[in-house]
């Protein structure tokens, strides 16, 4: 098989400003860095404010291998294949993280003939915009030790610091460090602190939901970053650095455009952590794709149980976005290990948002086609569109199917009713004898349903289930006004399928007092593993017979969402024993080699 980098460099890449024209946009609408990438800046949704939006595919997965199950790959090769179709379509996808790229897990652009393109730049550096991110962070940390160290007012307590420093790199040294040694008092007030890596720095979350420069700067302001003696929250607007944090990400709230390997246009903006924030592209880059593209495809991090569930609780009730269809990434060995359970209890998740769902089965190259076409008919049998895609080997051609099929739901023909979907009625669901798979290749029947007693949300449009129906009607799940607790409630038992919730003392010490100071209408971000619809990542499948024990909750004030822990979230990764860094390079003529 051929590396991702040697495929790319072998693209014929399109100047930035012809892929920019096909999209409407004029060359005095870029900001270029560089032949092939550019800053679309935000003042030109005030020229495309009274055009309508297009379409908004969102791309998840079924519980996903600790190797992942190609959502990006699948998002760019989705995107080429409509293009092909002759739509005017658009991908909207994370930046990469260096930490990744120089670990483990490497670059996060697609792969093969599905990847966005300069691929060097893009996960090296690209325009800037993380280390943008870790500057107006580490601002916010040297001016709160500067503040203790001055005695300035409003005073901070040293042992009720929440803010830490970020570093966009994996290092498990600076986990837990001590600050202001030595010196006597020169150096700043003892105190302990540590660093996270910069894709779970709270103002990459702010920077993914904001709508402008203006709402970035009012959400940084709002940042809690620790308390006084008496237990009184004081938050970055006090110590008035908010003006500086935001004129530090000036030029990043601007997204970024770059292209597929097919020449298709694609948004490449953000990245925030999918645990302890919502995992999904930036605000911004998404509503300006809807604006200049017929059908934008965008992705959420994880399976659909963390990503595309905050994409929609979160995202969407912020931007006021609301999805057309919603693309269930199923793979062979993700199958082999979850089983038709875990697809069908995803199926029946998204059914409950109320949008349409079409499975893709993506396949690898060391697939047997005898149990890929096994697992695409179980799919099949689920009562919803499925289709075999290979964006990885063949771009945009390997899925041409899949792509027709999520324009059909996404475009319901005249006079299409919601309600028409196989799945009807508010809290259906579809499952049958399902309950108990942990795996294996169990093909069971579809059937039976599963309502949770008084659990729901307001409609936003036509309430009903409607995994495979012809029109979204989007529909969250819970209410804002409703109780912390009771959010968590909601999403254990009807996404997760818990028998219900257990807070340790701490974690409803922590909500109590997070409603409290007033933010107890905000959304929940639930932080859990991603290898389990339950808490335990030891129980594949769709697992029954648990309860979720939320061991704590702690508040992003200006990303507004409450992060719910069910266990020990890392958020500053180590290395592996051999780093991927050890096997990139360059050469005298600049050439990088062993990125992946």
């Amino acid at each position: 098989m051929r590396s991702d980098i040697e495929i790319a460099r072998e693209a014929r890449l399109r100047p930035i400003a012809e892929v920019a024209a096909g999209l409407g946009l004029t060359a005095d609408e870029l900001h270029a860095y560089g032949p092939h990438m550019a800053k679309v800046p935000l003042g030109v949704m005030e020229r495309l404010a009274e055009r309508p939006d297009g379409k908004l595919i969102l791309v998840t997965a079924m519980t996903p291998t600790k190797h992942g199950e190609g959502k990006t790959t699948t998002t760019i090769g989705l995107t080429q294949a409509l293009a092909r179709l002759g739509q005017r379509a658009v991908a909207a996808i994370r930046e990469p993280s260096l930490g990744p790229c120089m670990g483990l897990k490497g670059g996060a652009a697609g792969g093969g003939y599905a990847q966005v393109l300069p691929m060097e730049e893009i996960n090296l550096h690209f325009t800037g915009d993380l280390h943008a991110v870790t500057a107006a962070h580490n601002l916010l940390a040297a001016v709160v030790d500067n503040h203790l160290h001055q005695g300035n007012e409003p005073q901070i307590h040293p042992r009720k610091v929440l803010w830490k420093r970020v570093i966009d790199m994996n290092d498990r040294a600076l986990r837990s460090i001590l600050i202001g040694l030595e010196g006597g008092g020169a150096n700043g007030v003892m105190r302990e602190d540590g660093f996270e890596i910069t894709a779970a720095s709270e103002i990459m979350a702010i920077w993914g939901l904001a709508s402008d420069l203006m709402d970035l700067k009012d959400r940084m302001g709002r940042v809690l970053v620790g308390f006084d003696a008496l237990g009184r929250p004081i938050h970055a607007a006090e110590l008035g650095v908010q003006g500086a944090m935001a004129a530090l990400m000036k030029n990043a709230m601007h997204p970024n455009l770059v292209q597929t390997i097919e020449g298709v246009p694609a948004f490449v903006h953000g990245g925030p952590f999918a645990n302890i924030a919502h995992g999904c592209n930036t605000l911004a880059a998404t509503r300006l794709a809807l604006k200049l593209a017929e059908v934008t495809v965008t992705e959420a991090g994880f399976g659909a149980d963390l990503g595309a569930e905050k994409f929609l609780h979160i995202k969407c009730r912020t931007g006021g976005l609301a999805p057309s269809a919603v693309v269930l990434v199923v793979t062979r060995r993700a199958f082999r290990l979850h089983g038709l359970a875990n697809v069908a209890k995803h199926v029946e998740n998204l059914g409950l948002f109320g949008v349409p769902v079409v499975i893709c089965l993506n396949r690898f190259l060391d697939d047997d086609e005898a149990e890929l076409a096994e697992v695409l008919a179980a799919c099949r049998g689920l009562a919803v569109p499925a289709e075999i895609a290979d964006y990885r080997e063949a771009g945009g051609a390997g899925g041409l199917e899949l792509a027709q099929r999520v324009l059909e739901v996404a475009s319901p023909p005249s006079g299409g009713n919601p309600g028409d979907s196989p799945v009807g009625g508010h809290g259906g669901s579809r499952g049958g004898n399902l309950e108990g798979g942990s795996g294996g290749n169990s093909l069971g029947a579809p059937g039976g349903s599963c309502v949770v007693d008084g659990l729901g949300g307001s409609p936003v449009g036509t309430p009903g289930a409607n995994p495979g129906g012809s029109q979204a009607q989007f529909t969250p799940l819970y209410d804002l006004d409703q109780p912390l607790e009771e959010k968590v409630e909601i999403l254990a038992r009807r996404l997760y399928g818990a028998d219900g919730v257990d807070f340790s003392s701490e974690a409803q010490a922590q909500l109590k007092h997070i409603a409290k100071l007033g933010y107890g209408g905000l959304p929940i971000c639930v932080a859990k593993t991603p290898a389990s619809l339950s808490d335990d990542p030891k129980r594949p499948g769709r697992p029954s017979g648990f309860r979720l024990h939320v061991k704590g909750a702690k508040v992003s004030a200006g990303a507004g969402f409450v992060v719910i822990y069910t266990g020990s979230i890392m958020t500053m990764p180590g290395l592996p024993k051999r780093p991927a860094a050890q096997d990139i390079d360059i050469d005298r003529h600049g050439l990088i080699s062993g990125l992946f």
